[in-house]
């Protein structure tokens, strides 16, 4: 049973990982999180900016999401800034544990979303971009646009 406006939902996402990293895989995890931090990352108060994940004893572990405690909360408010479980299957954590032992390699978030009321995180295996490769996915980008506009201007 589906409530009405409960599907899938984006709340928040990481503009800049996909700038500073090349995603190698992508992964969807749940989070452990208190009932305020809920509430707090449904109104998009939360940020990815410099968040990582790390294993750490065969579980996943997201630190640095910075998320602002609910301002209408009457139980203690949490450390925006402390350390979140991951939920992911075994299979999941072991090809994750494989992955990040390569030099280079991390695991940084896409960005947070809701599946049917409940928490949800893409969690991706990233390569870190040089500083050259990072400016050929900006002139590749512009590239893209000038001919988006060209062809807008032949269709009108």
């Amino acid at each position: 049973m589906q409530t009405k406006g409960r599907g899938d939902k984006t709340v928040i996402t990481n503009r800049k990982a996909r700038h500073d990293y090349f995603v190698v895989d992508c992964f969807e995890a749940g989070m452990v999180l208190k009932g305020s931090e809920v509430k707090s990352i449904r109104d998009g108060k939360a940020n990815l900016q410099d968040a990582y994940a790390r294993i750490i004893d065969n579980e996943v572990f997201l630190f640095g999401m910075h998320v602002l405690p609910y301002e209408y909360a009457h139980s203690e408010k949490p450390d925006p800034l402390r350390v979140r479980k991951l939920l992911l299957h075994r299979k999941q954590i072991l090809e994750l544990d494989r992955a990040t032992e390569e030099q280079g390699i991390t695991l940084i978030p896409l960005r947070v979303f809701f599946v049917e009321g409940r928490v949800k995180i893409d969690l991706a295996i990233a390569r870190g971009k040089a500083h050259y490769d990072k400016r050929q996915t900006l002139a590749a980008r512009d590239a893209k646009r000038e001919a988006e506009r060209a062809m807008k201007g032949l269709r009108d």
